[in-house]
């Protein structure tokens, strides 16, 4: 019993054992150096991780940079970088089949039992020489006609063409003659294709007769060049091929929706029709803030479709833009210089902004300043712009030229006379480009920037009068004449009804043929020919 208890004693008190290691047995003191190196591992491994969360090895290199963090972050990666790199796998050559050398007969009996492609020569199989049976030939009969298309390039010239393609010089200039007729040889487009048929030599070192030409002249016109039924000898003649063109103009109208380029996209509207449409209606509203996603654009466009199945699109006639079923703008391609005017304005007086005189920048405004040369202030009367000496001068709206010449401080002046009793004047011109009297346009050049008159460098000096008394010309607007007179405003109405009684997608649909249109006798074989395109 005291055996146990004394054992039990010892394991009580093993937890607590404060005894020498000369008085420990061999198994506790293996495990007490065991307990201890798992305590210094363990506390190792969280200083370890105590240190790297509060260093931060892999910080973002996006923030900070050019700090010590940053170079810390940047450590890390060239340090893994390196590692990964050290770890690169080694590539080594895969062993394939051994080559078994063969000798020049063996080799020779292999490549003569291939078949070796013509385009690579074709000199594969058993070659053989010439017997005393083989005889050369003295000469090698030709096709007797050749059906050929060839392409007028950017920069090439009808006859240089068909010389290439081997018509006659004779044919050449005949064809020529003939064509000229009807249409320039010099007008046709780059890349229209010609069908060419060239018939037999008339003799051994002569070129081929031109049996026939045919080409897309126009939209709606095909010409062909052809000889007699038969007659290869015989003159060429003109023969025009007249094509149905149906030119209905193609509407495309929508719901703005989130992006009016994408839901006019979305609707089958070119890009290039999109971004005349844009043009045209920022002249009159902001493409920002003036555009609602419940709104409705509408666009038609200049649009031909042939019999053969040819689209062309031409340009933008309308443009409008429609909210809650009330048209709020309307604007149509009108005159020969082809001007997107608004329905509702077009026949009435307006008051447009001033556009800049100069390509410069304002450099003084009007009111009270030092003068640069006399020293005290006064007023000034006007907008001074910087430019460039010798810069175009433009008039900021039409008007009748008042005065032209010298004009003291001003130097060489010019005055221009508006309607609603505006006036403007420029000053410090090098040179005059009008007279007195003329009548010009608004952006008409009248003089170029100089230095005369009071003047400490090149500029402009523009005045505006009401009156005959200065205003200030920031901010001016003068009344513009209406765009279209009584007789011109009927005919503007009626053109722009018609356009909006087309239907949108209308123009689409394939056109029938003409009434008098020759029945189709084309062979079903021959539909699965190749067909070139004119």
């Amino acid at each position: 019993m005291r055996v146990f208890k004394g054992h039990g004693r010892g394991s009580q008190d093993e937890a607590h054992d404060t005894r020498t290691p000369a008085s420990l047995s061999h198994d506790q003191m293996i495990g007490a150096e065991r307990a201890g190196a798992r305590s210094a591992r363990g506390g190792l491994r969280a200083s370890v991780e105590a240190w790297c969360q509060q260093v931060d090895l892999a910080p973002d290199l996006a923030s900070d940079i050019g700090s010590r963090r940053w170079f810390r972050g940047l450590a890390t990666l060239v340090g893994l970088g390196a590692v990964a790199f050290a770890f690169w796998p080694d590539f080594s050559a895969v062993e394939a089949a051994t080559f078994t050398p063969l000798e020049e007969r063996v080799r020779d009996e292999f490549r003569s039992q291939t078949i070796a492609p013509l385009a690579l020569g074709g000199d594969s199989g058993r070659h053989m020489g010439a017997s005393p049976l083989v005889r050369p030939l003295a000469s090698v009969p030709e096709r007797p006609r050749i059906d050929l298309v060839s392409t007028l390039g950017r920069g090439d010239s009808l006859s240089r063409m068909l010389g290439r393609a081997g018509v006659g010089a004779l044919d050449v200039a005949e064809v020529e003659n003939l064509i000229e007729g009807t249409l320039p040889p010099s007008e046709i487009e780059s890349g229209t294709q010609f069908d060419i048929t060239l018939g037999q030599r008339p003799g051994p070192r002569s070129p081929r007769v031109l049996e026939s030409l045919s080409f897309r002249a126009r939209f709606d016109l095909d010409l062909s060049v052809e000889r007699g039924e038969g007659d290869t000898q015989g003159p060429l003649r003109l023969v025009r091929h007249p094509i149905h063109v149906d030119a209905t103009p193609l509407r495309i109208r929508g719901k703005v929706g989130s992006s009016l380029y994408r839901s006019a996209r979305a609707a089958g509207a070119p890009v290039a029709a999109i971004q005349a449409y844009l043009r045209a209606i920022d002249k009159y509203i902001s493409l920002d803030s003036d555009i609602g996603s419940d709104d409705e654009f509408d666009m038609i466009l200049a649009y031909k479709r042939s019999a053969k199945g040819d689209r062309k699109l031409g340009d933008l006639l309308y443009a409008g833009i429609a909210h809650g079923g009330k048209k709020r703008l309307q604007l149509l391609r009108w005159g020969e210089d082809g001007q997107m005017l608004a329905a509702d304005t077009a026949g009435k007086a307006r008051e447009v902004p001033i556009g800049a005189p100069v390509a410069g920048r304002v450099t003084s405004n009007y009111g009270m300043r030092r003068h640069p040369i006399l020293g005290y202030k006064r007023m000034h009367a006007g907008i001074d712009y910087g430019a460039r000496h010798g810069t175009p001068i433009h008039a900021v709206a039409a008007g009748r030229v008042s005065f032209s010449g010298r004009h003291g401080g001003h130097g060489n002046y010019v005055r221009l006379e508006h309607s609603g009793g505006l006036a403007t004047g420029y000053g410090h011109m090098s040179r005059i480009a009008v007279k007195r009297g003329e009548r010009v346009k608004a952006g008409e050049v009248i003089g170029y920037v100089g230095s005369t008159g009071l003047s400490t460098g090149p500029h402009l000096h523009l005045e505006a009068y009401r009156g005959g008394r200065t205003i200030n010309p920031a901010g001016l607007k003068i009344l513009a004449s209406p765009q279209l007179d009584k007789r011109e405003r009927a005919a503007f109405e009626t053109r722009l009804q018609n356009l909006l009684t087309l239907e949108p997608g209308a123009a689409l649909a394939d056109i029938a043929p003409p009434p008098d249109a020759e029945a189709d006798t084309v062979r079903e074989i021959d539909r699965l020919a190749p067909q070139q395109v004119g």
